[in-house]
């Protein structure tokens, strides 16, 4: 009888674990056949218990092209400089890499981190490369600054080129060796790898692009050794778990360190920045998130409530391409969607409102959605963005049906009929946009 118990304890946990496992498979089908995505793998779990773990159109322990979520592996080490006093992150990054262009001097090693420093890209097209890291500095040398630095944010691969420089410096090693020594042999990160040339024969998935309505062999990229710190990273779900698990879990930085330097970012001029010491930051609910994108086709995200001893939760999803090129974005938020509806329930509602816009559904309840008309209004530029214009239209529709006295919910209705081509409509709803525009003016 005690065998026979438990036999049934552990059919009915098998079980449990197949629901819940469902709606997730589901959505990931739904995704490839909605955005036509060659494979995709996913992995989640909710405090360190592992959730979801499924491949659809590849191999769950397949190894994927990850492209920037290497920054991660890079912003980590940086921190850990930081929590050892090696380095101050608002000192001037010359300070540790005296090599760097003269106009660069006062940049901070905190600007450089978060893609506020100004910086202009280090190269031209992926044909042809700088033959060194310091003639890439050099070709920039007499280039102008985008912006004053801490002004703004504009994404460069040239920020991470200089970190990884800092890293060299601090270390006296090469880059790959100080990665594989401080994050992938420690987190035994064995089906990781920096650079093309070190993969295995098999098990690694082909890269594709969409183009013209079709699935096209992505373009192949030699990227020199020293670009290692921002691209030419290739993982799996697992791997990829492991880390941000031992980043959340603070085996790599201490949760002090990490709770402080992943502070919501702001720049010079009051207005929010876009990244958390190189963590893509953001909230979601009652729930901070980090995490980051990789050639729009992966992302990575740790989401956390109140600290990182809280509640917590981690998504990795991988892909191989699309042919509508999906924001990764858009896949992550449909699984915290699938996983945990009623937690995340702005995802699940755009998610309910993507399937509205595509007409496999009704309009979606909009009850308890904070700032409704701006979480529709998002939505519906993700879906022009991703699906189209006609299918925009429809969500946008809906916003002005919903809140029909707003000037920016019919601006941007006009902008979609706009991008469909068909100008009279635009024009009418612009006009209408202006006068509920100059109405609100008037009356203020």
């Amino acid at each position: 009888m005690k065998f026979l118990r438990h036999f049934v304890l552990m059919l009915a946990l098998f079980m449990s674990q197949v629901a819940r496992a469902e709606p997730v498979l589901d959505q990931m089908k739904i995704n490839q056949k909605r955005y036509g995505i060659a494979g995709e793998a996913l992995l989640a779990t909710h405090n360190g218990k592992l959730l979801f773990r499924d491949a659809v159109g590849a191999k769950v322990d397949d190894i994927f092209p990850v492209y920037s979520v290497s920054k991660l592996l890079v912003s980590t080490l940086i921190m850990q400089l930081v929590e050892q006093g090696k380095i101050d992150l608002d000192q001037p990054a010359s300070n540790y890499v005296p090599s760097l262009p003269l106009s660069w001097r006062a940049i901070s090693v905190r600007q450089f981190m978060n893609h506020t420093s100004g910086v202009p890209e280090y190269f031209e097209n992926t044909a042809v490369f700088p033959p060194t890291v310091q003639a890439a500095f050099d070709a920039l040398a007499a280039k102008p600054l985008h912006f004053q630095p801490g002004t703004a944010s504009r994404y460069t691969q040239t920020n991470y080129l200089v970190l990884t420089v800092l890293l060299e410096k601090q270390y006296g090693k090469p880059y790959t060796q100080i990665a594989r020594e401080r994050i992938m042999q420690p987190l035994r990160m064995d089906h990781t790898y920096l650079g093309a040339a070190s993969l295995p024969k098999t098990g690694v998935v082909t890269a594709y692009t969409g183009k013209d309505g079709k699935l096209r062999k992505a373009e192949d990229v030699t990227w020199p050794v020293y670009s290692y710190g921002h691209a030419e990273l290739f993982s799996t779900v697992d791997d990829l778990a492991r880390f941000i698990q031992a980043v959340g879990n603070g085996e790599l930085v201490s949760k002090r360190t990490l709770e402080k330097l992943w502070q919501p970012p702001l720049l010079t001029t009051g207005r929010p920045g876009i990244f958390a010491s190189g963590w893509e930051y953001g909230q979601s609910g009652a729930y901070r998130q980090v995490g980051h994108d990789g050639g729009a086709q992966v992302r990575v995200r740790l989401l956390y409530q109140d600290t990182l001893d809280g509640d917590n939760y981690i998504f990795i999803y991988l892909t191989n391409g699309s042919v509508k090129n999906v924001w990764s974005r858009v896949l992550i938020d449909s699984a915290m969607a699938a996983v945990a509806p009623m937690r995340f329930k702005q995802e699940a509602f755009v998610e309910k409102l993507i399937a509205y816009a595509l007409g496999e559904a009704g309009a979606p309840s909009q009850d308890a959605i904070p700032d409704l008309e701006k979480v529709v209004n998002s939505a519906g530029y993700t879906v022009r963005a991703n699906l189209g214009a006609d299918e925009a239209i429809r969500v946008f529709t809906l916003n002005t049906t919903l809140f029909p006295r707003s000037a920016n919910a019919w601006d941007s209705l006009a902008e979609a009929y706009q991008a469909k081509g068909d100008e009279a409509n635009a024009r009418r709803l612009y006009e209408k946009a202006h006068r509920l525009s100059s109405k609100s003016t008037t009356n203020d």
